[in-house]
Formats: structure tokens, C-alpha cells, sequence
């Protein structure tokens, strides 16, 4: 393609940008044989990679594949400009200038801040007004208030929620004495509320204090209960600064008296109120006892008597009697009842194991307890290292005492421990006797300790260990699920039942992996063949972490369901994530097309094109955020367009038709396919390529047999293949037709006749005619000569009519000059008067068999009068010419029939009109042509003469010609693209 005009592939296009970011001005050109360089608003840049004046100006792209990239880092005001990408000229090329493209610079806006009417402490329920000022943007910026995302703070005052009274029951009951403590709690406010308390009205205590992180004020109270509180009213009152009246909340107190009591029992002895006061005697059997205290009302004396006394179980049984006497009145009354006197049990014993026997936790044993005498008999009470034993069968009575069987599941508490058994009666001195017993056990317990409350990712786990009292000693393991895992153990401690206590210290680093598993820790009795075991259950708090089988790319198909999964994980697991699509969260409110399953994983319904690209999906929990992103690529059939429709190119020069795809995926060969929609075949210089997204057919050295539409097709494997057309326009200076048909025009001299002369002709771009006569421009204004111009396509057609001819005037030769930008061709045509025809030219043979010849020749000119055409012919035994007139007259071929085989015969043909005749084709030249002999095969088949015009090529039978039709459909001239492997042929059944 060398000496090739060089052309525009891609042109820049307006781009806008945001200030400090990169832009890229896109410049490619196809053959480019001169120097390629950008212009900023009139200045030339230079050619060169680095350019001058310009730090953050840099050309790239590959030269060999015409790429002239404009690049711009750090974009800045003074980049907002007009650029256009220029080729200078070459020897082979003109110079070409691209398209204007303009950077449009955005700047966005400086830090926004408030302007607040007043600076003082908002009070709820008013109104205020906020302005937001966002400094230095272009376009001007989109201001946007949003409550509660703001970092601006605003202080509003509202009043606290009322107080409430802690430390009290229900039915407010103390005891008189008590030292009662309350609290009053106020929540909310701002500011926080100013406590006080009151009781019955008076205030008792103004000390308050406040908890500014829980949002709260608190007040305590301390009152000594006494008797006059009873009923009293204790309020709590609330207040701040915009509390229009104070919050309150009050409890009332009853006040419970009690009389104290000694552990000595008091016996009372009184009477009524008498006067004279009476005597009271005690009588114990026959012993008398006295102690009397007199007082009285309505002036007597009450006479009241208390006794103490200590009794031996010797006067059990006694009547003890109180006695009282008037001497005013001689009355006495008495009351007795027996003295029963109580005295413990005489002798306690227990029936158990020998001491010092070892005994296995988990056996049965019994213990015994026998008492005996007491008044009354013992109660027998077991005891456990000084702890009451309950819920035991009751104790068997005997004649001088009672038993008590203690059945008992040995336990390693029991190691070491004492078992009483105290022997008790209403005597309340208690006998007891006790048995220690030897108890071997495995660890009573196994106790995990995590020395940090939390767990997370990256901390170092520290656990102990600690096995419960065992006896013998136990051994300690760790393990994490199968995996052993090595602790340090610690020297054993004495501990409770007489045992050991183990420690063991582990350390572990965590990771999320780690959560959920459990740890265990064994202590193990190998004497014993016993162990006990516990877990630690991994709680480690990390925050969300993406699967490592999370996908990076979603390939799906247009119309289908996108669905982008989420495999996330987290402690703890109330994660919520978001997904964003350049830069924006994504709501199903956005599109109906929008789905979020249970599991956060997004779905795109009917997925598009347009959904293709980058997704980020942020997880949060408490303990931290991840992010991670999935690259959804919608696969789709591809669609085409033509960057240019209709392409023009000049004879002679290269044509470049782009077919540029909208497709996934690009296949980077074999994706376009070119046809031609005329007829034939693409030639051999035509040249298809493709580059990435755009299918290329170059034409070089384009004739007007390459123009036409032509079409694209693209495949990328996913149905359905896109085709579009487009047109070919080659432009060609204008070439008239020409010859005995065009070159003249017949007319009657008179005066009294109309003549047409006509120039008929083809060129792209539009045509332009001039016309002369006898070589003097022809002036149209003359009102015998009227010219008209009609265009169809490329076929331009001009016709002069000549009013009135006159030989005198008119009989002269008419000069026809066709222009376009491209060049001009001419035409002389005479105007004559009517005369005979002239002989028709290029007399030939079409096709023949044994009894028939078809004939084709060219008209010549008619003078100017209807014309016919007449055949002749003769053989040697002939005696003269036989004659044929062609029907229809004016046909230019035709069949003779009724001839001979194997007959050689001589034709020729000329033309009539009414004037008279012309002279044979061809100069009166003889057509000779030989029958076929009538044979077998002749009579099966016939015969056809393959023939371009004027050239017998071959002859084949009827059922393997490569084409048949009618000689009246044989064009002028062959269609491009004509096949590569012979000229266009037809022919005529005979």
C-alpha cells in the first residue's frame, strides 16, 4: 500500500475529566506517511514522546500501528482546551486535520462547612436555619443536607424522661431502725437533669451526680428509719433548663415495730388492775417461789410476777402453780401445769468402714448412728464436716434409744471428710460422735481459664488449665479437635477433700480458622484408669474474610440471571454488606431487575450489557469491614455499524471500510466477514483484517467495478451473528458514451421539425455540462435551444432540443463537455438531415445446431427514421439469396431456422428504414457457419456456444453449461467482481 493517501482511523473525542486525574486523547491513522503531532488551541505541540514546555504532556502508542495517544497526568485548568490531532503532508499524501475534541476540566468543590444563624444551644420544638457553603467548584457543585451523616455537631436542649425510685418493694415496708438506702435515676436530657429529694415536702438532700457516657443523672438517699416516718412521702424531683415545670416521682414508707427477745424463756404471772392490790404466790410441788411488781389504773394496782427458774430432770412431772389472794375482798384463784422437765441423750456410737481403708469414689457405704436415753428419746441429725445432711430415711426407735442409717455414694468430697452424728433432744445439749473416711477420686473438675475476655484474629490465645482436687494426682493433656497440643504444666497445690490441684498453661495463636473449634483439656487418673474433660469453645472475633473460593469473574449471557455469590465469613456473623457499582450502593429500589437472596448474594435479573464491570461488595461487622470485588462479564451477540456510510474514495486510490462491533467476547481472528451483494466474486486486492473490535476491507487501487454495496458480518459464537451494509461510492471523472448511436442526430431541415441531440454519460462526483456548437459556446437563452439535465445515480443524461430545425442554421456539429471535480470528457455529435441507416457492426454467431443458427449484431445509426434489420443467406446449391426480415424490427439478434445439417451456410444482415437501406454488416463481410450433422447424440442434446460478445469461446452440452440465458439478457459489459476463472458467459437454446 505503498504511496497510499494516508487517512483517520480514529479521530479525538470531547472528554471530560476531574482535575488531578489522567486523560487520554485518542488519535489513529491508517498509512500515515507524514509527521503526526498534536495542537493545543492553535500551538503545536511537537512530534516527540517528551514534550517540551509541556512536564505532563506525553504521546504513546505504537507508531507501526498508526496509534498517536495524547496523554495528560495531573489534569488542571489550564488543560481545559480545544486539541486536534494533524498529519502533515508527504510525497505520496496531503496533509490531514482530525476533528476538533475539547477537555472539559471538572474541579469539585472545596471542603463544605456551616454557617449556623445563632452559636447558642438549640432548644427543641424551634425552628433554626443551616446553610451549607461548598467552596471552588466547577460545574457548580450539588449541595445535598443530610441529618445525621453531617460531621458537623449541633446542640439541641430537651428535657430528661421522669425519675424513677430504686430500693424499695412494692408495699414500701422498713423496719424502724433500718438504714434505708434509695437511688433516683433520671435518663436523657440535655443537659443532664439537677436531682433533689424531699420528704413530706422538705427538702432532705441536693447531691446528684452524672453519667455523661450512659446519658443519665443519679442520686442516692441514706435515711435512718425511725418510728415517726411511718407514711411519710419521699419525693424525687428532675429538672434542667428547659423543663417547664419539675419531673417527679415519690414513694411512700410504713414503718414495722418489733419488741426484742432474749434466748432466756420469761414466765408471767399478772392480774387485773385491784385495789387493795393482790398476792401472787408460785408453788413447785410443795416448794413455794415468789417475785412480784405492781402497778396500776383508774387507781389500782396491777400485780404482775416473773419467774426464772433452773430445773433439774428431778422435777420432771411437777405441778407448777401461780396463786393470787385480795385481803380487801378475801378472793384467791390459782392455775397450774406440770413442769416437764428435758435432759440430752446418755451415749452416741457410729457403726462405719475401718478408718483408714482406701475407698473408691462412686461405692456405697452405710454409716449407723445409734443414741441412747433422753428425756425425751435423742434426735438423730447427720453432719458433714459441720454441714446438716437432709432428705435421709427417718431414725428407728428401740427401747432405750434410736438408729440412723446414712447411705452414701462416695464422692471425693467424702476424702478426709468428717461425718457426725449428733444425738439432740428438746434438752438442747447435743452428744455427737464422729468417722473420717479415705476416699481415692479422679479430678473433681476441669476448668478452663482464658486469661483475655476477648478473642481475636492475630492475638495470642492464653488458656489454664485448672483440674480439680483428685487423689491420686491426675495428669493433664491439650488438645485442638485430633491435633495434640503442647502446655506447660505448673507444680501441683494441695487442694479441698484432701487432694491435688493441677495446672497446666497453653498458648495458641489465633486465627478466623480457629473459631468455633473447641480446645480440650483431660485431666487423667492412670491409677484410677479415670479422666475428666472439658472444652473451650474458640469465640474469636474477626472481622468479615472472603472465601478463598469467593470467584473474581462472573461470566454469564444478555438475558440471563447474573448471580454474584457471597462467601463470606465473620464473628460476629450479623454482617451486613453492600454492594456498589462505580461507586454507587445498590438498593433494589435502583432497578426491579435487583435482587438480594438471604444469604446477601446479588442476582441480576435479565442482565444487560450495560451491567458489565467491576462490583464491590463491603461486609461490616463490630469488629471490623472487608471489601472485595467481582468482575461481572455479560457475554453478548454482537452488533455492528459502519463508522462511515457511505465510504468515498477516488479511481486509482485505496479504500478503507471499518465495521466496528459491539460484542462479547472479541474474538481476535475470524471475527468479521466481508461479501460483496453485487454479483461475482470479490477480487484479489481486496484485503480484509481486524483489529480487536473492528473489522477492516481494503480496496487499493479502487476501479468503478468495485463500487457497490458491500456487508459485514460479525460472530462471536453467540447467536445471532450482526450483519450491516454499506456503500461503496468510487468517484471517476465523467466518461460519456460514445459511438454511431450517440455520435449523431438526424433531422428535417425545414423548419418544421423538433430535434433532440443527446449526451448521455457517468462520473461521481455530480456531472456538469456545457455545450457548443461548431465549437461557439451555445448561449440557452435563445429560444431554439433548450437543454435539460436528468440524473439517476452516476448516470447523467443532458439533452439539447433544437425548436424549428433548420439545415442552414443547425446542420453543424454539437460539442458536449461533461465536468466533475475529478476531470471532463467530451462528445462531437453531428446533426444532419434524414437519411438511410448505417450498416449494423460486429455480425456474429451465437449459438447453432443441425437445423438452426442464432444471429447477433449491433445497430449502427438509424438516420434518423425507424429502422428494421433483414437477414440473408444462401448455401452452394443455392440459386440465389434467401431473405428473412427480423421480427420483432428492431430486435439485434435472431434465430434462422429450417436449415440444413451438416450444411455450410453464408449470412449477412443489414439495415431499412424508410429511405432506403444500408449496406451489409461488418463492410458486406460474409458470416460462414457449418450445420451440425443430425446424429443420435445431436438429436438427445443440444449444442451451446458459451460466447462473450464478439468471441466463440466452447461448446457443452445443455446439462453441463455453467450458466444459461437468454442472448437479449447479455449485458453491455461484464458486473464486477467477474469470476478469476473465465469471463462471463451465456448463451441461447437452439
Amino acid at each position: 500500500m505503498v504511496g497510499a493517501q494516508q487517512a483517520f482511523r480514529t479521530q479525538p473525542k470531547n472528554m471530560t475529566v476531574r482535575a488531578g486525574t489522567t486523560v487520554m486523547l485518542r488519535c489513529e491513522v491508517l498509512r500515515p506517511s507524514g509527521v503526526v503531532q498534536w495542537v493545543k488551541d492553535g500551538l503545536l505541540l511537537g512530534p516527540q514522546q517528551s514534550l517540551p514546555g509541556f512536564p505532563r504532556y506525553s504521546l504513546l502508542g505504537d507508531p507501526k500501528r498508526g496509534q498517536y495517544y495524547l496523554q495528560i497526568e495531573k489534569t488542571e485548568l489550564e488543560d481545559d482546551a480545544p486539541y486536534e490531532c494533524q498529519v502533515g503532508q508527504s510525497e505520496s499524501s496531503r496533509a490531514i486535520i482530525s476533528h476538533t475534541a475539547w477537555i472539559n476540566v471538572q474541579i469539585p468543590p472545596s471542603k463544605p462547612y456551616f454557617e449556623l444563624e445563632t452559636t447558642e444551644p438549640w432548644v427543641a420544638g424551634k425552628s433554626y436555619t443551616v446553610t451549607c457553603i461548598a467552596p471552588d467548584a466547577k460545574p457548580e457543585a450539588v449541595i445535598t443536607l443530610l441529618k445525621g451523616r453531617s460531621p458537623s455537631t449541633i446542640s439541641t436542649h430537651f428535657p430528661p424522661q421522669h425519675p424513677v425510685i430504686q430500693g424499695l418493694d412494692r408495699e414500701g415496708l422498713v423496719k424502724r431502725g433500718t438504714m434505708l438506702k434509695l437511688v433516683c435515676v433520671s435518663q436523657g436530657g440535655n443537659p443532664l437533669a439537677t436531682l433533689h429529694w424531699t420528704k413530706n415536702g422538705e427538702v432532705i438532700s441536693t447531691s446528684w451526680e452524672v453519667d455523661t457516657e450512659s446519658r443519665r443523672a443519679i442520686s442516692h438517699l441514706t435515711l435512718q428509719v425511725k418510728p415517726q416516718d411511718n407514711q411519710a412521702e419521699l419525693r424525687c424531683e428532675s429538672v434542667n433548663q428547659v423543663t417547664p415545670v419539675p419531673l417527679s416521682s415519690s414513694r411512700k414508707i410504713t414503718v414495722l415495730c418489733e419488741s426484742p427477745t432474749g434466748e432466756e424463756v420469761t414466765l408471767c404471772c399478772y392480774t387485773s388492775s385491784s385495789n387493795p392490790p393482790v398476792q401472787i404466790r408460785w408453788w413447785l410441788g410443795f416448794r413455794e417461789l415468789n417475785t412480784t411488781v405492781v402497778n396500776g389504773d383508774h387507781g389500782g394496782k396491777t400485780t404482775m410476777s416473773n419467774l426464772t427458774h433452773i430445773v433439774s430432770r428431778e422435777e420432771n412431772g411437777l405441778p407448777l402453780t401461780c396463786e393470787t389472794f385480795n385481803k380487801g375482798t378475801r378472793f384467791s384463784k390459782s392455775q397450774s401445769n406440770n413442769l416437764i422437765v428435758f435432759y440430752p441423750p446418755q451415749k452416741v456410737w457410729i457403726e462405719a468402714p475401718p478408718p483408714g481403708l482406701p475407698l473408691k469414689s462412686g461405692t456405697i457405704i452405710r454409716l449407723i448412728c445409734f443414741s441412747s436415753g433422753g428425756s425425751p428419746k435423742g434426735t438423730l441429725n447427720w453432719y458433714k464436716d459441720g454441714k446438716a445432711l437432709s432428705d435421709y430415711p427417718k431414725q428407728v426407735p428401740s427401747d432405750k434409744g434410736v438408729s440412723k442409717e446414712l447411705v452414701v455414694r462416695l464422692q471425693p468430697s467424702d476424702n478426709m471428710a468428717t461425718y457426725r452424728c449428733n444425738a439432740t433432744n428438746k434438752a438442747k445439749m447435743v452428744l455427737n460422735t464422729s468417722v473420717k473416711l479415705m476416699v481415692q477420686f479422679p479430678a473433681v473438675s476441669v476448668t478452663i481459664i482464658a486469661k483475655q475476655k476477648e478473642l481475636r484474629r492475630g492475638q495470642n490465645l492464653s488458656l489454664d488449665c485448672l483440674s480439680g482436687s483428685s487423689n491420686p494426682q491426675a495428669n493433664i493433656s491439650w488438645s485442638l479437635g485430633p491435633t495434640r497440643l503442647k502446655g506447660v504444666d505448673l507444680p501441683p497445690k494441695n487442694t479441698t477433700f484432701g487432694g491435688v490441684s493441677v495446672r497446666s498453661t497453653l498458648s495458641l495463636p489465633l486465627s478466623s480458622q480457629h473459631h468455633g473449634q473447641r480446645i480440650t483439656c483431660q485431666a487423667y487418673s492412670s491409677l484410677l484408669s479415670e479422666g475428666v474433660n472439658t472444652f473451650y469453645k474458640l469465640n474469636v472475633l474477626y472481622p468479615p474474610e472472603f472465601s478463598p473460593d469467593h470467584p473474581q469473574k462472573i461470566q454469564v449471557v444478555e438475558d440471563e440471571t447474573a448471580i454474584l455469590p457471597l462467601l463470606v465469613s465473620a464473628n460476629p456473623d450479623d454482617v451486613s454488606c453492600s454492594w456498589l457499582y462505580r461507586k454507587e450502593e445498590l438498593h433494589k429500589e435502583m432497578d426491579p431487575r435487583y435482587h438480594f437472596t438471604e444469604s446477601t448474594a446479588f442476582e441480576i435479573w435479565n442482565v444487560t450489557r450495560r451491567d458489565t464491570g467491576v462490583y464491590t461488595v463491603n461486609c461490616t461487622n463490630e469488629v471490623g469491614s472487608d471489601n472485595t470485588t467481582i468482575t461481572l462479564d455479560v457475554q453478548y451477540a454482537p452488533s455492528v455499524k459502519m463508522e462511515k456510510d457511505p465510504v468515498y474514495v477516488d479511481v486509482g486510490e485505496t479504500a478503507d471500510l471499518f465495521c466496528a462491533a459491539d460484542a462479547n467476547p472479541i474474538i481476535n481472528t475470524d471475527m468479521f466477514s466481508w461479501k460483496w451483494l453485487g454479483e461475482g466474486e470479490m477480487e484479489e486486492m481486496v484485503e480484509q483484517s481486524q483489529d480487536e473490535a473492528t473489522g477492516q476491507l481494503t480496496i487499493q487501487g479502487a476501479t468503478r467495478a468495485h463500487a457497490g454495496r458491500y456487508q459485514c458480518t460479525a460472530d462471536n459464537n453467540i447467536a445471532p451473528p450482526a450483519s450491516v451494509a454499506v456503500q461503496l461510492v468510487v468517484r471517476f471523472k465523467p466518461e460519456l458514451q460514445k459511438g454511431p448511436q450517440w455520435n449523431k442526430v438526424a433531422s428535417r431541415g425545414d423548419g418544421t421539425r423538433t430535434a433532440e441531440v443527446v449526451c448521455q454519460g457517468e462520473g461521481i462526483p455530480r456531472l456538469h455540462f456545457s455545450w457548443a456548437k461548431n465549437g461557439l459556446p451555445i448561449d440557452f437563452i435563445h429560444p431554439r435551444y433548450q437543454e435539460k439535465t436528468v440524473r439517476e445515480g452516476s448516470l447523467h443524461t443532458s439533452t439539447v432540443t433544437v425548436v424549428n430545425v433548420s439545415a442552414a442554421l443547425d446542420y453543424a456539429v454539437f460539442t458536449c463537455t461533461a465536468r466533475n471535480t475529478l476531470g471532463e470528457d467530451t462528445l462531437n455529435i453531428q446533426l444532419l438531415s434524414t437519411n438511410q441507416p448505417d450498416p449494423p457492426s460486429e455480425f456474429r454467431l451465437v449459438s447453432f445446431t443441425h437445423a438452426s443458427a442464432t444471429l447477433e449484431w449491433i445497430p449502427g445509426f438509424d438516420g434518423g427514421l425507424e429502422q428494421r434489420f433483414r437477414v440473408r443467406y444462401r448455401w452452394a446449391d443455392s440459386v440465389s439469396f434467401l431473405y428473412v426480415d427480423v421480427f420483432p424490427p428492431r430486435a439485434n439478434s435472431f434465430i434462422v431456422t429450417g436449415l440444413s445439417p451438416a450444411t455450410t451456410y453464408n449470412f449477412s444482415v443489414n439495415a431499412l428504414n424508410s429511405m432506403g437501406e444500408s449496406g451489409y454488416a461488418d463492410n458486406n463481410s460474409v458470416l460462414t457457419i457449418t450445420t451440425k450433422g443430425q446424429s443420435r447424440a445431436s438429436s438427445q442434446h443440444d449444442f451451446w456456444v458459451l460466447a462473450r460478445r464478439g468471441t466463440m469461446l466452447v461448446t457443452c452440452k445443455k446439462d453441463t453449461c455453467p450458466q444459461k440465458q437468454s442472448i437479449n439478457q447479455i449485458p453491455n459489459s461484464p458486473p464486477w467482481p467477474r469470476p478469476k476463472s473465465s469471463p462471463r458467459m451465456s448463451g441461447t437454446r437452439l
